[in-house]
This record gives structure tokens, sequence and C-alpha cells, in this order.
């Protein structure tokens, strides 16, 4: 490894080299994430299969099922909620105005 003083570089040339640095960096973790992901999937044809048939992956499909919204705050159209898990405080503050999920459900 090269060994230089870098108390001899202004500021403009540490930030360059940080930069340059950091770049440099991101390349190799890049790079060695593309050289696993080969070897993944060289591995897997080797075997008669592909990369995505052993990690459950179909093309073009998300992995994880996706429940669309069913209710929306009436206040502000961008809030939406699916019905599942926690209640958001527009909710609770809705049924807390005496409203009722039907009041909130999104028109289909």
């Amino acid at each position: 490894m090269n060994d230089f003083d870098l108390s001899d570089l202004d500021l403009d040339e540490l930030k360059k080299l940080h930069k340059e640095t950091a770049a440099a960096i991101q390349n190799y973790e890049t790079r060695r994430r593309q050289e696993a992901l080969a070897a993944a999937e060289a591995a897997a044809k080797s075997a008669g299969y592909s990369l995505k048939d052993l990690v459950g992956m179909s093309a073009g499909k998300p992995t994880k099922s996706i429940n669309p919204p069913k209710y929306r705050n009436p206040n502000d159209q961008d809030q939406t909620w699916s019905g599942r898990g926690r209640q958001p405080q527009w909710v609770k503050d809705a049924l807390a105005a005496n409203k009722s999920l039907d009041d909130l459900l999104i028109a289909r």
C-alpha cells in the first residue's frame, strides 16, 4: 500500500480525494455484488434452475402481496389505509368525531 502524507494537502485536495475515494469504494462494492450475483446465477444454472426460481421471485410480479387502500382521509386525499394493521391517526380522529369507517370507504 502506498503511504503518503495527507497533511501536505489543502482542503480542496482533501475534499477531492474524499470524493474520489467514496466513488472508488462504491464502484468496488458494486463490482463485488455483481460478481456474487453472477456466481449465484451460475450455481443455480448448473443445478438446472434460475436464480429467480430459487429465491421465489417470478418475473414482473412483486414478491410481497400489497393490500390496496380501502379507506381515504376526506381531509387529505393522499392519506389512505388498507384496513389492516394499526389505524392511522386520521382514522382514529374521524371515529372520535362520530364518523364510521363506511364514511371513509374509497368508492369503487
